[in-house]
């Protein structure tokens, strides 16, 4: 509780950030870690692709044997469909777990990176023992308050992407805490920040895609980890990193 409190002091005394300030270093930034983000892109799709697989598979399988199984007149029996929606839950939950303890991995990184530090580029740090239960209980949290918020319909989520970034971060740099005061953290820094961590958000991710076209397919796996970065910044410029228990 005690190192919680600490952590939402510093966010409450946190200064008025820079958006150009931020944008800018998270430019100089990328051109530190945009390996080790298409590196962390690669694995999450070769890993997931599996799961796509194992996912479709009966369905193809059933029209090669059957060219008229999806046609008009022949309706799919919802029976036949429950272990196809079972599915997509479970891939929905273990790509959600990939993905926060990759990005969570991937901002180790980055902190590596901007301050200079020793340490190996470990892209699964976070989906290993002792973090990897944790990991599974944020993400089906997250997974919980997005549900949540699609079902209030559209302003809902707007509001929650800006907290539920900045949870990754903390978790990535505050793994010890619990899950609970990671979210309550997450929110607080959230709300305190809302409005310019949602616009580096959105114009991150809209420079980081139309970049990536213009390099063709393949340059938006290069380029996409840059809509991670600005996060980094918004937390190392409220909170900080002189606790050296942060990872």
């Amino acid at each position: 509780m005690k190192a919680l409190n600490i952590l939402l002091e510093k966010i409450d005394r946190s200064k008025t950030l820079d958006f150009g300030d931020i944008f800018s270093n998270s430019i100089e930034l990328f051109k530190k870690v945009w390996a080790q983000g298409l590196i962390m892109m690669l694995l999450m799709m070769v890993i997931l692709i599996p799961f796509y697989l194992v996912m479709y598979l009966p369905f193809i399988g059933m029209g090669f044997l059957d060219m008229d199984a999806y046609s008009y007149n022949n309706d799919i029996s919802p029976i036949l469909m429950i272990p196809f929606f079972i599915m997509i839950f479970v891939f929905s939950i273990v790509a959600m777990v990939l993905s926060f303890g990759m990005k969570a991995s991937f901002y180790r990184i980055c902190k590596m990176k901007d301050l200079n530090e020793a340490g190996s580029d470990d892209y699964f740090y976070y989906l290993k023992k002792p973090y990897l239960g944790k990991v599974i209980v944020l993400s089906l949290m997250i997974f919980g308050m997005s549900l949540l918020a699609t079902l209030l319909c559209f302003l809902p989520i707007i509001y929650v992407m800006v907290p539920i970034t900045l949870i990754n971060v903390i978790f990535a740099f505050n793994p010890d805490l619990s899950a609970s005061d990671i979210i309550k953290a997450g929110f607080r820094l959230g709300n305190k920040k809302w409005l310019i961590t949602f616009g580096l958000i959105v114009i991150s991710a809209i420079l980081a895609e139309l970049v990536g076209l213009l390099m063709c397919f393949v340059g938006i796996f290069v380029t996409a980890s840059f809509s991670y970065i600005p996060a980094y910044f918004v937390y190392k410029e409220s909170v900080g990193f002189q606790n050296p228990n942060d990872i």
